[in-house]
């Protein structure tokens, strides 16, 4: 910020860039809110859309089913179990109070207990039977099961195969829609790149700068933040490729501009001094003295002597003095600090640099 700006136009100037940060920001959430809903321009494709349907349908349900097949057999195997080991339980149980019973009856040689060993033992063997026909709803119900797992491997193979086949024409869709939405991006990007770059190669120190510079930030975002994260990279070769041209158009602007600065420059200093000092911006002028360089030729000028008072690069009158007390003052200013003389008071004598030789710079 410049010394010479008075302290309410220095307020004025930090409050005119904060609506030009205020304005980019609102700039940028609709830039962004645009931008976010771009792919929405674009069907969203899936794999299914490049499978056979009718046989992706029908290995779907095909596995659907053997899953709900699976999980009855495994419910329906699990109470099987509970069932034989509760009839293998039984059967121990009567076999030893079987084994216990004849025991007793072989001790006592008793006939009359005949018909009550016939019992028992069609007792064993109905429970031996009832712990067979556990056994075999167990291994039904494995069986079921292991079916319903095959039947699931199967269709979930033949579905995997679909997709495989599938899968290259889907990634090369996906491919091409991003291309498309980056092409929708690029297309709402560039021209307001392009509009920032003009505004601020014309209307940057306009009346109205704060929206220009607002609507600059906003160029700038749009295009490095919500445009390059979605650059396709394609090995990397279209990021350099776009760096590169970038690089290229940056330096020659800035090449040129430095050549034309340059000629700019000679031809102010072949001016008389007179002339240059009407020429050069007051405030622009304050600055480079407050900083020690020359407000002509932007050279380094020591300053702190007190009795320099033209530059030594290109002869540019530095300090002159009051035509009305003779103080040495800037030679800039407008008004001399000592007696308040206007610098453009009738009756000013031009200063002597105006006479003096003018050295052009290198």
């Amino acid at each position: 910020m410049s010394k010479a700006l008075r302290l309410s136009e220095k307020w004025f100037r930090r409050g005119l860039w904060l609506v030009a940060f205020v304005f980019a920001w609102f700039l940028v959430g609709l830039g962004s809110t645009i931008v976010g809903d771009l792919p929405q321009v674009e069907q969203q494709r899936s794999l299914d859309d490049f499978m056979d349907p009718q046989r992706t349908s029908v290995l779907r349900q095909s596995i659907k089913a053997a899953q709900r097949t699976e999980r009855e057999a495994q419910d329906a195997l699990d109470q099987a179990e509970l069932r034989q080991q509760t009839a293998q339980a039984s059967n121990r149980a009567a076999r030893d109070t079987f084994n216990n019973w004849l025991a007793t009856r072989n001790a006592t040689q008793r006939p009359d207990q005949d018909t009550e060993l016939i019992a028992r033992t069609e007792q064993l063997d109905a429970l031996r039977q009832a712990e067979r026909d556990a056994l075999a709803a167990v291994e039904a119900q494995q069986q079921r099961l292991l079916d319903a797992r095959q039947s699931q491997r199967r269709a979930q193979g033949e579905l995997a195969t679909l997709e495989e086949g599938a899968r290259d024409a889907f990634e090369s869709e996906l491919r091409a829609q991003e291309l498309r939405v980056f092409g929708y991006r690029l297309l709402l990007t560039l021209p307001l790149l392009m509009a920032a770059g003009w505004l601020f190669a014309k209307k940057r120190k306009s009346t109205y700068w704060p929206f220009v510079w607002g609507f600059i930030f906003f160029a700038l975002f749009a295009f490095f933040v919500e445009l390059v994260p979605y650059l396709p990279s394609y090995g990397g070769y279209v990021r350099y490729l776009v760096g590169i041209a970038l690089t290229v158009v940056g330096g020659r602007y800035a090449i040129q501009a430095l050549q034309r600065y340059l000629e700019r420059q000679k031809q102010a200093e072949a001016l008389p001094d007179r002339h240059r000092r009407q020429e050069l911006d007051y405030d622009l002028a304050q600055t480079r003295l407050a900083k020690n360089v020359c407000p002509g030729c932007e050279r380094p000028v020591d300053l702190k002597d007190g009795k320099t008072d033209f530059c030594p690069h290109c002869g540019l009158c530095l300090f002159d003095r009051c035509a009305h007390c003779s103080t040495r003052k800037n030679a800039f200013t407008r008004f001399c600090f000592s007696c308040g003389t206007s610098s453009a008071s009738p009756g000013t004598p031009e200063p002597a640099s105006s006479s003096a030789p003018q050295t052009l710079s290198p």
